[in-house]
């Protein structure tokens, strides 16, 4: 029996799987909300019973993986790969980063769970970018070697916010008295954002505060992000609604910087428990204008396919998948690379 999980810094998804025939068979899997464990070991207690052998785990974490460990960005917890191999009495431990695992699930969804915001070169080989923006903004690239896939890992969301116009100007200078002296892009492409971008809208008296927004970011079991996005995405507030498009700008200019750097001709690939929840917003141009804008290269970024991914588990798919691809990775090419042998059915 194998462990996959999809450790986030909301929610944790966990699997017990074992081969079957067509791909991965789910015995029993469950979500838990992160913060009601004060570590890894105790969810993971709260999940594996004591009568259930593990052979082999891999999981996706929000977080970087140093030395075969990872401190968690948005939660406090140390999760180390030796510590659960002797716990689970087993070698066979492989922590990703959970953008990682999302990549290695984007390969595996089928034509329905996407959503084309820019058909481009659908048949272009090349790198392809992952993108996902939830608790925290996660970036990533799946590398092409010329047969397959590997996964290449980043903490490109934790670099610096740029501006693009005066209105960007102003929030950058507002954000630098909010989080000095860094302001990184995930302040503002996360869930919290909606809320930042919101007060920085008000506060700079761009439009009036809304009675419909609660003072703190959960009152009452209602989060305030959610009501902002919401308002946003329904017009019924002008103050949401401009902080609902600089969102979607800043969204879409970071694409295009994440495709520009990787230089990804197969694509860029929306992740995340964000963009399904506002996609009317990213279909109506805003997000494409914003990631095509990049002068001389524009030309080059019309070229790419970019689509959203609806399926919230390509995180927990990539890590029940892991196994399968290395098998059959060491039986047909004698390499660390994925089982992917062509590009995946994205799309």
């Amino acid at each position: 029996m194998k462990l996959a999980g999809d450790i986030g810094g909301t929610k944790t998804s966990l699997a017990l799987v074992e081969k079957g025939s067509t791909g991965p068979l789910i015995l029993r899997d469950e979500t838990f909300s992160s913060r009601h464990f004060t570590s890894f070991d105790q969810l993971l207690d709260a999940f594996v019973g004591s009568d259930e052998v593990i052979e082999d785990v891999c999981l996706g974490i929000a977080g970087p993986i140093m030395n075969d460990a990872c401190k968690t960005t948005n939660l406090p917890w140390n999760i180390e790969a030796d510590a659960l191999r002797k716990r689970l009495q087993t070698q066979k431990v492989t922590l990703l980063n959970d953008l990682e695992a999302m990549a290695l699930g984007m390969l595996e969804l089928p034509h329905e769970d996407w959503v084309t915001l820019q058909e481009g070169d659908v048949a272009a080989l090349g790198h392809r970018a992952v993108i996902a923006a939830g608790t925290g903004l996660g970036e990533c690239f799946l590398h092409w070697d010329g047969k397959g896939f590997r996964t290449m890992a980043t903490e490109g969301g934790h670099a610096d916010l740029a501006s693009q116009n005066d209105l960007q100007d102003d929030l950058l200078r507002y954000l630098r008295g909010q989080f000095h002296p860094h302001v990184s892009i995930e302040r503002i492409l996360s869930g919290s954002g909606f809320g930042v971008l919101y007060d920085f809208i008000v506060t700079t008296q761009r439009a009036s505060e809304s009675s419909k927004v609660p003072d703190g970011n959960l009152i009452g079991g209602v989060d305030r992000n959610a009501v902002i996005s919401q308002l946003g995405l329904e017009k019924l507030d002008p103050a949401c609604s401009q902080a609902l498009d600089l969102f979607v700008d800043l969204f879409g200019a970071e694409a295009g910087n994440l495709a520009l750097k990787g230089l990804t001709k197969g694509g860029v690939y929306i992740g995340g428990g964000i963009a399904p929840k506002i996609l009317p917003a990213l279909r109506d141009g805003r997000f494409i204008e914003a990631f095509r804008a990049k002068g001389r290269f524009r030309s080059l970024l019309e070229t790419l396919p970019v689509k959203v991914a609806t399926n919230q588990r390509a995180p927990l798919i990539g890590a029940m998948h892991y196994w399968i691809r290395q098998e059959t990775t060491e039986e047909d090419v004698p390499s660390p690379g994925l089982r992917q042998r062509r590009p995946g059915p994205i799309g």
